[in-house]
């Protein structure tokens, strides 16, 4: 095996008396450093805008949130509450009330949203402040509500229009027949004073309020929630708050992460990615073809050379294996080569913005070490495939003639 891996690395740099193998073998060189780069580039590219999207809605997302495993509420009692005030991996936890609203400004009607009662923890649980981008938060005990910017857009409302009230309506529950209008529905009239900004889903969705004026308008009991939302303490593992939490509640609740309550959106990108990895990795295939057409035409072209080694009792193994190390050497420096390449164009992008997305915001770019492991073992995987093609077209009657 020495003796191969010797004669391939001196065939790699040495150049052949034919011109055209010599041309062959660079375009083939260069295509493998090119299919790496951009592999390594989209990857990144594409981890950069999976963390631009992802870094809002993670902003109003708890590390873990407590809701029913059946029915749309449960009942926390004083005692249940008193537990997790105890609990070591919890810093801080919010109750949460959320159902459907429909609201009503100035003649104008939006049936689409949801109402979050939150209480005075939520904007210690989740970073809600970050993503005010009109107004300010709301205070407990008061008919103030903060709305998502779609909501806002649609009605034609801003904040603090303390002249124009924003009118909430919930249908009753019970049973009998119906006498009069306000038998229908409990209603709310509502003072924005803020205007929220994550994404189109979420603007279009939730409007927040206090969790006593959301629980008057939804006719809730006192201690019924839709929702726990905890906030764990530095250094404290998910295992360990999950373990501590279902010895609370048992199975009557069910415990999602960030990546549980967003697993749509997570499931999207990841597929968007699995899709881009596998284009760019039949870019690579058909790259490396010219790796097996380079070998093949230098076999042709070393056939006299391959004679002699054979002569001397180099076995047609041993022959084989000068070519596959030279293909796979080929393929793996290629790689190396285009990733150094790859990685230099996502740092300048991240320290320069050389590409922008507008005026003030750059593509963003992410870099990280498991996207050079992907492409590594994919180039090297794929180039060790090229080159074991190539090296089986050697037989004994090409070499012993």
């Amino acid at each position: 095996m020495n003796f191969s891996f010797y004669i391939a690395k001196r065939y790699l740099r040495s150049k052949s008396t034919n011109n055209a193998i010599n041309f062959i073998t660079v375009i083939a060189a260069i295509g493998v450093v090119l299919g790496a780069m951009s592999l390594f580039i989209v990857l990144s590219g594409f981890s950069g805008l999976k963390d631009f999207t992802l870094q809002f809605t993670s902003i109003i997302d708890p590390d873990l949130k407590a809701e029913p495993a059946t029915g749309k509420t449960f009942i926390v009692t004083n005692e249940t509450l008193s537990q997790l005030d105890s609990l070591q991996s919890i810093a801080s936890y919010s109750k949460v009330i959320e159902e459907r609203v429909f609201v009503s400004f100035e003649g104008k009607n939006y049936p689409n949203a949801y109402i979050k009662g939150v209480d005075e923890n939520y904007n210690v649980v989740n970073k809600i402040d970050d993503v005010i981008s009109l107004g300010s938060w709301l205070s407990q005990g008061t008919n103030q509500i903060v709305s998502g910017w779609g909501i806002s857009n649609n009605l034609s409302f801003s904040v603090l229009d303390y002249g124009k009230t924003v009118n909430l309506y919930v249908i009753k529950p019970g049973k009998g027949q119906i006498t009069s209008l306000d038998q229908i529905y409990n209603s709310f009239n509502a003072a924005n004073i803020g205007v929220f900004d994550v994404n189109e889903t979420i603007n279009d969705k939730y409007i927040y309020a206090p969790i006593a004026m959301a629980k008057a308008l939804l006719s809730y009991e006192d201690n019924q929630l839709s929702s726990i939302e905890f906030k764990l303490k530095d250094g404290v593992t998910e295992d360990t708050a999950r373990q501590e939490l279902h010895t609370i509640f048992g199975d009557t609740i069910v415990l999602k992460n960030k990546a549980q309550l967003n697993d749509a959106l997570y499931k999207m990108l990841n597929t968007e990615n699995l899709a881009v990895y596998l284009i760019f990795t039949l870019v690579l295939i058909i790259a490396l073809f010219n790796v097996i057409g380079s070998i093949i035409m230098m076999i042709l072209d070393k056939k006299k050379t391959l004679n002699t080694l054979y002569n001397l009792g180099a076995t047609i193994k041993d022959i084989r294996r000068i070519f596959f190390f030279q293909g796979s050497l080929m393929a793996i420096l290629g790689g190396i080569v285009g990733l150094i390449i790859g990685y230099i164009i996502i740092f300048l992008q991240q320290q320069f913005s050389l590409i922008m997305l507008t005026a003030s915001l750059p593509y963003p770019v992410t870099l990280r070490f498991d996207n050079a492991i992907i492409v590594f073992v994919t180039i090297s995987v794929l180039g060790v495939i090229a080159a074991k093609i190539a090296s089986v077209r050697i037989t004994k009657p090409l070499v012993s003639v």
